[in-house]
């Protein structure tokens, strides 16, 4: 099984990194991992709505080179389906049952995803309704991956 995460912008704090290596070493039993990490564009001072739009959407340009087209591709979206826990995980296993060799999660930068991204998801989920910082996102999504396979493998953790 292999699971790619592909998250607009950097991370800059030393304990988001810490607990992203943590998780990823935890899944390391469970699933091939890769997190590419997409450059942020520069935003101006005061920018227009059109320019913001701009932005995502060259944002956008460079996540979609990055996909191929048997990936199946899930985008964090706010507003969008939610899921608990082993509501996940029997969605993340169904995906895997139905044949997909590459689940590929999308996280946005701090405009989210481009309208380009969002067409191309198979799947839009949401966390929350609340926001969190893209970075923070990424250490919830892959915990919520890894709680999802010990729920498949009926293993001891997310009780």
């Amino acid at each position: 099984m292999k699971i790619r995460v592909i998250a607009i912008g950097s991370v800059k704090e030393s304990f988001y990194t810490l607990a992203i290596n943590e998780y990823a070493k935890r899944l390391k039993p469970y699933c091939d991992l890769e997190i590419i990490e997409i450059a942020d564009e520069k935003i101006l001072d005061k920018p227009s709505d059109k320019e913001l739009e701009m932005v995502k959407d060259k944002e956008g340009e460079k996540v979609l080179k990055r996909l191929k087209d048997s990936d199946y591709v899930v985008a964090l979206d706010l507003h969008q389906k939610t899921y608990d826990s082993v509501a996940f995980s029997t969605q993340m296993s169904a995906m895997f049952i139905k044949g997909q060799s590459m689940i590929t999660f999308l996280i946005g930068g701090s405009l989210g995803l481009s309208d380009a991204l969002k067409k191309r998801a198979n799947e839009s989920i949401t966390f929350s309704e609340m926001t969190f910082p893209h970075t923070l996102m990424r250490v919830i999504l892959l915990e919520q991956i890894y709680r999802a396979f010990k729920i498949m493998r009926n293993e001891t953790y997310h009780k």
